[in-house]
């Protein structure tokens, strides 16, 4: 993988050319003070001060009464160490606040590559919905994911020359509450060749899938051949779409092939198999029953409360749901 491919799957990049097949977003460029607030483990967890009090947590109810338990006498600490203001970014927020309202009032953010999905367990909602800068300045400030972006994203390049980006993104998108998850693919592209499809929700069985299986792919075949492959400059890469009620097909996302993007269904290996000289080598993978459930790909707790090491509850847990999953794809019953 080149540092190239890896930036053009960079939103900023990507969505101006495919706009009118995509979710309707706005793009800020961040500051560089605003980068290093999200990268400093060395400060207290604290949100910005916002310009409107606007508070991304619930207020604590006030109850006099406890405080009396708190009660601290003077000169009993050390009146040097006075605590650090919140970090402020008027003017981000205010160009945040002017986005989301021209957004109809809900988002989702995401920087260059990453959307903090991981983040999703300290929202009030429990998703990625936001109203205000604060809710957005929680998400990325609480999501681990996001360290990839801002500091790891080119370690898997063959020609490393740099560890960042020179400059950071925040794409504010269009929040829908009437997505469906289940409508959501992976399409994998290898040598300008579509060879494999996966659902992108793998950690339910949605049984009005399987009967559109057909339907599916036919439409996923055409949106490729008549809007990504000629558009799309690099030769091996994956992309994420959304089918809607009335079959339109929306792009979602851009992703480089292999290194930290998900295969999902498929392994890595397998999708590097598909060419063998033949040209018809497309394979559309769903969840076909209950048995193919993936429930460790997606978490909603910090990914430090996670044991994945060779001999923990979860390692063990994955390594049989591979098992399960490989089995339920060898038999010719699947999804019977």
């Amino acid at each position: 993988m080149k540092e190239e491919e890896v930036n053009r799957c960079q939103i900023q990049e990507w969505y101006p050319k495919f706009k009118s097949d995509s979710i309707k977003t706005m793009i800020h460029e961040l500051p560089e003070s605003f980068i290093e607030y999200l990268t400093d483990d060395n400060r207290p967890f604290l949100l910005p001060l916002s310009i409107d009090d606007a508070d991304a947590l619930p207020n604590r109810i006030h109850k006099p009464e406890e405080e009396e338990d708190f009660e601290v006498s003077e000169g009993s600490e050390d009146e040097s160490e006075q605590p650090l203001p919140p970090p402020s970014f008027p003017e981000l927020e205010t160009k945040i606040k002017e986005s989301i309202k021209a957004l109809g009032g809900s988002v989702f953010p995401k920087l260059n590559w990453s959307a903090p999905k991981d983040a999703a367990w300290i929202s009030p909602t429990g998703n990625l919905c936001c109203n205000s800068f604060s809710e957005v300045a929680l998400l990325l400030r609480a999501s681990d994911s996001l360290v990839h972006d801002l500091c790891r994203v080119y370690d898997s390049c063959s020609d490393k020359t740099v560890s960042r980006p020179p400059k950071f993104f925040l794409a504010l998108r269009k929040w829908y509450s009437s997505l469906r998850p289940e409508m959501e693919f992976r399409c994998f592209v290898r040598n300008g060749i579509l060879v494999g499809v996966s659902q992108r929700e793998v950690t339910g069985f949605y049984p009005a899938l399987v009967e559109k299986k057909d339907e599916l792919i036919t439409l996923i075949q055409r949106f490729f051949t008549n809007k990504v492959k000629q558009s799309f400059e690099s030769e091996s890469y994956t992309f994420d779409i959304y089918v809607t009620n009335d079959e339109r097909v929306k792009l979602l996302d851009f992703n480089p092939w292999g290194a930290f993007t998900l295969p999902l269904l498929f392994t890595w290996e397998e999708l590097e198999d598909k060419l063998n000289g033949e040209e018809d080598c497309l394979e559309f993978r769903l969840v076909e029953s209950q048995c193919g459930v993936r429930p460790g790909l997606k978490t909603a707790v910090p990914y430090d409360y996670l044991d994945t090491s060779p001999g923990s509850g979860w390692d063990e847990f994955l390594r049989k749901a591979d098992e399960q999953l490989a089995q339920q794809i060898r038999s010719p019953q699947a999804g019977a």
